[in-house]
Formats: C-alpha cells, structure tokens, sequence
C-alpha cells in the first residue's frame, strides 16, 4: 500500500470512527442497565426503555404498570428521567423510573378527625381487594393478580405476593414499543391491555396510546394517572423550578413551604430537604380536556416537558421530593363488558443545545 493510500484510509478511518462517537446516544449506559431493555431514537430524542420481564426485568413490585418503564431520555444532550431513589431493588415498589402509571380505585374514607377536604379522605385501594378475604386475590391492571395477605386495609406501597402476571408480549421497532398484556383475573375480571410507546416522527415528542378492553364479565371502574418522576438533568428540586398549569391551581390543604402559587404557576422558592417535600391535592380544574396540561421547567437551564392528554382530569396530586418533580393526573376509566376504552398522553420536550 503506498504512504498516499495509507494516509487516505486514516483520515477515513478517523472520520468514521468520530462519527460513530457522535452518535453514541446519551441514554446509552444507564444505572443498573442489565436488564431486557430497547434504545429508541427518532432523531431528536433517545429513550431507552426497559421492557417487562417476570424473571429479569427492571421493575417486579405490584404498584406500576410494568410497561413502558423510561429509564433515560435525552435532548440535545439533556437528559429527563432516571433513578430519583437513592436504593435501587426490583422487587421495591418505588424503585422505577420515567412515566409510569399506576391503576387505582377509591376504598373509603381515611376516617380524619377532624375531617379533611374530600379528596384528602379517600383512601387508594385497588380492583376486588376489599370483596377479598386473606388469601383470595385482587387485581392491578399492569401487574396482574395479587394475593391478599390478611384483613388489614389496601396499601399500595405493601408487598403483595403476585399469583399471576398474565401474558407479556412486546414490540419493539425503531420509535416505538407496543406493548400487549392479557390476563384472566379472579371473580369474572379478565381484559387485554395495550400500550404503545412512540417517540414522534421528527419532533421532540413522545405519546403513551392506551387501550383497555374489558373481556371478562365484570364492570372494570378504576382510575389511572401517570406518576412521571421527571428529572430535569438531575438538578436538585429547589429555586428556578416552576410547573404551569392550564388553570389556577387551588391547593386543598398546606402543600409545603418551599413552593408558593402564583396565578397558573407553582414555583418554588427554596431547596427542598429530605422527608420535607412540596405535595398535595389541587383544584381549579374543569371538565375541559385543555386543563389537563402541565409544564416542568427549570428556568434557569431552559430545559422541561409539556404533558398534555386527550382526556380530562378527574383528579390531581402534586407530589415532589429533592430529585423529582410528578404532577399526577388522574383519568377515570369504566369500561363494561366486551368493551375498550382508549386514552393517550402526549410529551413534548424542549432544550437548548449544549
């Protein structure tokens, strides 16, 4: 080979090799990243998602939805999701990342003395477990069946032995996973449930396509909201953070005193410090599907994410620690019979360039 071929095929080999360095996406490499994962890209996102797995999969508690669990997503260098806890284990019900949802329904009052405002009296409970005696089971649409362990109320961060997990299949093509899980339940429940995870065809943007189709003989009455655990590139919650509302947000009770509410915006006004969060329930809503739209943004940095949906609010939780930012909007679902019922949710991601 002579020195001008030589010295050609280095220049071309370095050119190569720099350009394959530019295109290692940012989500590549997560923490505790040995499990069934796929990396998304379309472009101007990256999202690297871990997929359900009874044996090996990242999350294996009984709060969550085990799918379309978000361990990273990147923007011109920005990242948005990833480990908020401080001690990971996949059989611990908080220890999960990005948009995750969680199905739930109301199991009574708390029983306050004094009483508080309604929302703040209802307690979580989930699908059949009150009608359950200790050993039956109940149902979490997500997860499966679980096996009620004795007469105690329903505890959505208690361990719950899981009976059954129905069937899992996935999906996974260059933007986007579908996932499929179908269970028979106990006492005539049963459905197929669907989620598709898209990353938009040249946007900065991600929709979550729901599907819920009843195929068991009991009325499915639940409601579902969306936990999110936003991370805005890992910066402590604190000072320059604010969430917009669609609406002037009415706290039903004290949130906490290192947030305040201006007109449509929550903004926070000093660090927060371990077990002292800024969290509550909050009206000012209406019926109108154009009140269900939040904005995280760290105004300093420029960075956040709009959440929007195709449904109303029925409920609202504002929940937030020193690593993460979680509006939760609640959806109700009643889906009878031999029907389906469909939502979406839709994120839209901004940042500048680094």
């Amino acid at each position: 080979m002579s020195s001008w071929c030589a010295a050609v095929l280095a220049v071309t080999l370095a050119m190569a090799c720099a350009a394959a360095a530019e295109t290692v996406s940012e989500c590549a490499e997560v923490p505790h990243g040995d499990h069934p994962k796929a990396l998304l890209t379309n472009g101007k996102l990256d999202a690297l998602v871990f997929l359900p797995d009874v044996k090996n999969g990242y999350y294996r508690s009984t709060r969550f939805d085990w799918s379309g669990v978000v361990a990273c997503l990147s923007l011109n260098g920005h990242k948005f999701f990833g480990e908020w806890f401080t001690q990971y284990d996949p059989l611990k019900n908080d220890s999960i990342t990005g948009p995750v949802e969680e199905f739930r329904i109301d199991d009574g009052p708390m029983g306050y003395n004094p009483p508080r405002p309604d929302e703040l009296s209802v307690r979580p409970g989930a699908i059949g477990y009150k009608e359950a005696r200790p050993g039956e089971t109940f149902l979490k649409p997500g997860v499966g069946v679980l096996r009620k362990v004795d007469d105690t109320p329903y505890q959505f961060g208690g361990a719950y032995p899981i009976v059954d997990t129905g069937r899992w299949t996935v999906r996974v093509r260059k933007r986007s996973i579908r996932f499929r899980q179908v269970l028979r339940g106990p006492e005539g429940y049963a459905y197929v449930y669907e989620k598709t995870l898209t990353l938009t065809k040249g946007e900065p943007a991600m929709t979550l396509q729901h599907s819920l189709k009843n195929t068991g003989k009991k009325t499915i009455e639940t409601y579902v909201y969306n936990h999110d655990f936003f991370m805005l590139d890992g910066k402590p919650t604190g000072p320059g953070m604010k969430v917009h509302f669609n609406f002037e947000p009415k706290p039903q009770g004290e949130i906490g005193a290192a947030a305040k509410i201006e007109g449509k915006d929550l903004l926070y006004i000093d660090a927060l410090v371990p077990r002292k969060g800024v969290a509550g329930y909050l009206k000012g809503y209406s019926d109108d599907v154009r009140d269900y739209d939040f904005t995280v943004e760290d105004m300093r940095s420029e960075i956040g994410v709009q959440q929007t949906s195709d449904h109303s609010i029925a409920r609202l939780y504002f929940w937030s620690t020193q690593t993460t930012i979680c509006p939760e909007g609640y959806i109700k679902l009643n889906v009878a019979p031999g029907e389906t019922s469909h939502w979406t949710l839709r994120y839209r991601f901004f940042a500048p360039s680094k």
